[in-house]
């Protein structure tokens, strides 16, 4: 039976504790994120552990799924883009600074991690991955729209909001840095064509987002499904297991 860990990981930077659920006994790591506003045991509650089970009794991965701070930052639409992106910051240092050391010790070493997501969760796992490539090199994003400006926003943008929104910050990247990223990092971004993916806005932002990384030559690949595959866990419960073996 597959390994299943429920823990409590302290999160100051959040005034109390977050969830996380680790589940699988060996293989390559990855953190997990939900979809807006959800918690850890989203991924199992919705199949998609189920549908990866194979991968986790052979010992090739180990997934880490966390719950969210949507509800207080990006989801909150009485605040400011700004000001919602100040409080997203809050949640990367939890996870960056409680989150991932809890990991590499589960793991028995520091190792590199690996990003999930559909959703929101999508969002938070490539832009984890664009912040923070030294930690996180590979990013796998089901339907995610990765434009936080474009969830409901108002109010003047500074440099929180900026750097949190990879449609901003990743036609700015250059230099070193740049060339760093394209030694390290790798993104696949995977959407369907059916629907809700055009009302969610993650069909033409995964497309448009794809074509920003491509352009800075950044490691990217694109998979659109048909459009028969909605904005929906049976899509993303599909898709895991389509592209999940390739990277463990």
């Amino acid at each position: 039976m597959t390994r299943r860990e429920h823990v409590d990981v302290a999160a100051p930077a959040l005034g109390g504790a977050g969830t996380v659920i680790a589940y699988g006994h060996y293989g390559r790591p990855f953190l997990v994120f939900p979809s807006e506003q959800g918690r850890a045991w989203d991924f199992e509650n919705n199949g998609m552990v189920e549908a990866v089970r194979p991968l986790l009794d052979a010992g090739r991965c180990k997934l880490y799924c966390v719950t969210s701070h949507d509800a207080v930052s990006w989801s909150n639409r009485s605040l400011s883009v700004e000001e919602r992106a100040r409080r997203h910051t809050d949640y990367e240092r939890w996870i960056v600074d409680s989150v991932l050391p809890y990991v590499w010790d589960d793991c028995g070493g520091v190792t590199e991690v690996g990003t999930i997501g559909a959703s929101m969760g999508a969002y938070h796992a490539l832009t984890f991955a664009l912040r923070r490539a030294d930690l996180f090199p590979l990013s796998i994003s089901l339907s995610g729209n990765y434009d936080p400006s474009s969830w409901h926003g108002w109010g003047e943008q500074g440099e929180a909001a900026y750097f949190a929104n990879p449609v901003r910050f990743v036609p700015g990247l250059h230099g070193d840095h740049l060339d760093w990223l394209r030694s390290r990092l790798s993104v696949l971004l995977v959407v369907g064509q059916g629907q809700w993916e055009d009302t969610t806005g993650a069909l033409p932002s995964s497309r448009h987002m794809a074509a920003l990384l491509r352009d800075k030559g950044i490691r990217t690949e694109l998979d659109e499904w048909g459009h028969d595959v909605p904005h929906d866990w049976p899509s993303w419960r599909r898709q895991l297991a389509h592209h999940l073996p390739r990277f463990c």
